[in-house]
């Protein structure tokens, strides 16, 4: 199969998998010319690459087999781009100089498009002594910004925006500025954050005993653990952050604990890695496994996946040869282990078709069934790698096969490791697959439950007319096709109605058979009390999860959009594609008039190297109540900034005109950084006079309760009641395309309509 099961796949594959010029021209003329790309770059490093060049496009072919963006877009291209997904940064010295040496190597990781991880417990806590300059330690937080800073600017540089996870332990003195840190809308929005949180914690918790907050030798303070578990159980209630990661549970069933200690994790969270480790993905398609689909005698093609994973372990393993790689460090950590994360997507679509309810425990056992032999199929391919190729250079098999995650394999796997050596240390994981599900025709995403059966969205045609298009989950226009307008079945259940504790016994049945980790969001709802959600976290633990990210609909962070199967084309978001011109959908409506009189405020703003100070005024409509920015203009006495000065006036005050959700207006603009350097003012350092002009903007919209902080981060977005002209509240639109498709999806806030994520 060569052509696409629905119209947004064939778009999300356009916009960002097809190879094209730098003019815009298409190099792949089809999806098919895509796979026979990537087949073929991958089957370079063969010692006969013609025979694998063909198995390696069967297994690519009808979307069975995704390789992660990375590689898809990326494999065979030249150009000077890492196919590696994540990244965990070296270990952070607790020195001025290490410090900023990790802040280099951070940028030019995320300059080649990787997501990278830090832990920042290595850095002596606020108030500590610095020895040799009479001065206190500013602390790990005041570091973080920086790194924040950087992300900014590497995101203003590219396409692609930079996603970051730092890690604290449990046990460091800053770990409570740590938590409430993202309670500040406007601080770390490049950031995921996690608290590595250890055993002996988590046995003090359930005791209520005393916890030690400590650094090198010295303890700090001592504190009840069960203050500190409440402190970051009411962070992520109330702002969807901090997550836990149970990081001794990590560590022990590593299978490389003999050889590495691992302390953070790529920004989704699915990746644990050394320092330097780095890691690349893909998935098994689980929902064009099945046969029979919706029939009594429904079932996953066990010969097929067998086949299918043997296929992808050999093509990843390719990878790390074929890849470049950041740095050199990152080169060498990923030659000496060659670990991969093999994961799944479309599994809650296979559960459906063989008529399975997800969160059920027989949904949970028939994960089980299937992540046991996608498990077991990688080992064992990876094991005739090795005969064929040689076992990674750091496997000891003794150690190897005594580690925790070894224990459960089956015995005949254990056996042929001993006898054969593996080629790749780690092979599984659950990464977020919300772009490559799209693209493979909306299947739902990773280990997901199904977030929406169907939704609409407009399109725009050439000749200017306007057609409805009906986005619908993988399984469900299956289910059409076969049933036509029949009723769908009561084990549809989608991630809005699942209770809590149903997914989290999905990630554990996953769990057991992945040697990484997952990413996967644990809906809550809104009304769900505290002590109901603290059980989430404590179920997650006790049933051998390695981690815990859950999504709340807060005041900071918003709600996930919910889809009604009923709506009618008046209450879907309004999406224009121009599909003549391949421009990213937009957000769309008439602006407008201006009444005779607005309100509105004037700010004075001096840069450090101009003679004449700037005026920026401001102005809102006042709609049902709420003020919502309108026009703005922008003067000055220096001639130097006359052009620009109108130019922005004008371009600002059309957008702002036009309605919706306008803080990226703020952001854009703030992201934007003087090759000439910036300046000082007030403490902070703004990297250019439209980042100066974007912060006052921005301090209006609060002050008038349009926004409630900064511009969109990795996680939590700013929210207020955002009054969309022409149309009722529709919460925030997404900053690639304008649609209000966004949700929360494995841990990452995601495009329904466009794909975008902001865990990169």
């Amino acid at each position: 199969m060569t052509a696409f099961s629905a119209p947004i796949a064939e778009q999300i594959w356009d916009m960002k998998y097809r190879f094209k010029k730098a003019d815009g021209t298409p190099i792949d003329q089809t999806v098919a010319d895509t796979w026979r790309r990537i087949a073929s770059s991958l089957a370079a490093v063969e010692k006969d690459p013609g025979a694998w060049e063909e198995k390696f496009y069967d297994a690519l072919a009808d979307f069975k087999y995704l390789p992660a963006g990375r590689i898809t877009a990326g494999a065979g291209t030249a150009r000077s781009v890492t196919l590696f997904n994540c990244f965990v940064m070296g270990t952070i010295p607790d020195t001025m100089g290490g410090i900023f040496d990790g802040l280099k190597e951070a940028a030019l990781t995320m300059q080649q498009g990787g997501g990278i991880g830090y832990d920042f417990s290595t850095i002596r806590p606020k108030g500590s002594d610095v020895k040799g300059v009479a001065a206190d330690a500013s602390g790990p937080l005041s570091f973080m910004d920086v790194w924040d800073a950087m992300c900014r600017t590497i995101m203003s540089a590219g396409s692609r925006r930079g996603a970051m996870m730092a890690t604290m332990r449990c046990d460091h003195p800053d770990i409570e500025e740590f938590i409430t840190a993202k309670s500040d809308p406007a601080r770390l929005r490049m950031f995921n954050m996690s608290v590595l949180v250890t055993d002996p914690f988590m046995d003090a918790v359930k005791a209520d005993g005393p916890w030690d907050l400590v650094f090198g030798d010295k303890v700090y303070r001592t504190v009840q653990a069960r203050d500190l578990w409440d402190a970051i159980m009411r962070s992520t209630f109330d702002y969807a952050e901090p997550g836990v990661i149970f990081i001794d549970r990590i560590n022990q069933m590593n299978n490389l604990n003999y050889c590495e200690t691992i302390a953070a994790t790529n920004p989704c969270g699915e990746q644990p890695l050394p320092p330097y480790g780095a890691c690349l993905l893909g998935s098994i398609n689980l929902a064009r496994l099945v046969s029979d689909p919706f029939a009594d005698d429904a079932a996953l093609d066990q010969a097929a996946l067998t086949d299918l994973v043997t296929v992808a372990v050999r093509m990843m393993d390719n990878v790390v040869d074929a890849s470049k790689f950041p740095l050199e460090a990152q080169a060498q950590e990923a030659r000496a282990k060659r670990r991969i994360g093999l994961g799944v997507t479309g599994l809650a679509d296979a559960l459906l078709m063989t008529g399975l309810r997800y969160g059920s425990e027989e949904a949970a056992a028939q994960t089980d069934r299937w992540m046991h032999a996608i498990a077991r199929a990688a080992y064992l391919a990876s094991v005739e790698l090795a005969k064929e190729k040689g076992a990674f250079p750091l496997f000891d098999a003794d150690k190897f096969l005594a580690s925790g995650a070894m224990q459960h394999m089956d015995e005949d796997v254990r056996d042929a490791i001993r006898q054969n050596g593996i080629r790749n240390a780690l092979l599984t994981s659950i990464a977020p697959t919300g772009t490559i599900s799209l693209y493979a025709g909306n299947v739902s995403s990773g280990i997901e439950p199904v977030f929406a059966y169907a939704y609409t969205r407009k399109v725009l045609q050439k000749d200017g007319s306007r057609t409805e298009e009906e986005v619908v989950d993988y399984a469900v226009q299956l289910w059409r096709d076969l049933n036509g307008d029949a009723d769908l079945p009561d084990y549809f259940v989608n991630a809005q109605t699942l209770a809590p504790l149903d997914h989290v016994r999905m990630q554990a049945a996953a769990q057991k058979w992945i040697d990484s980790s997952i990413s996967k969001t644990i809906n809550c709802p809104a009304d769900i009390s505290f002590d109901d959600f603290k059980e989430v976290y404590m179920a997650a633990w006790d049933q051998g999860c390695k981690g815990c990210t859950t999504y709340r609909p807060n005041d900071v962070t918003g709600s996930v959009l919910s889809v009604s199967e009923e709506a009618s084309p008046s209450e879907v978001p309004d999406q224009v594609r121009d599909e003549g011109e391949g421009a990213e959908v937009v957000y769309m409506s008439e602006p407008l008039d201006r009444p005779q009189e607005l309100e509105g405020a004037t700010y004075k703003l001096k840069w450090p190297d101009s003679e004449h100070a700037i005026y920026i005024t401001v102005n809102d409509l006042v709609i049902a109540g709420h003020r919502r920015p309108f026009e703005v203009f922008i003067n000055s006495k220096n001639m130097e900034h006359f052009a620009w000065t109108v130019a922005l006036t004008r371009m600002i005050s059309a957008v702002f005109r036009r309605g919706g959700d306008v803080s990226f207006v703020v952001e854009e603009l703030k992201a934007v950084f003087d090759p000439r350097g910036g300046a000082w003012m007030q403490g902070k350092y703004v990297p250019s006079i439209l980042a100066a002009i974007g912060g006052v903007i921005e301090k209006h919209m609060i002050s008038t309760g349009f926004l409630a902080g900064e511009g969109m981060g990795l996680k939590a977005d700013p929210q207020a009641d955002v009054v969309a002209i022409n149309s009722g509240p529709r919460g925030k639109a997404c900053s690639s395309c304008g649609s209000y498709e966004l949700r929360m999806v494995e841990g990452c806030m995601t495009c329904g309509s466009c794909g975008y994520s902001k865990c990169g």
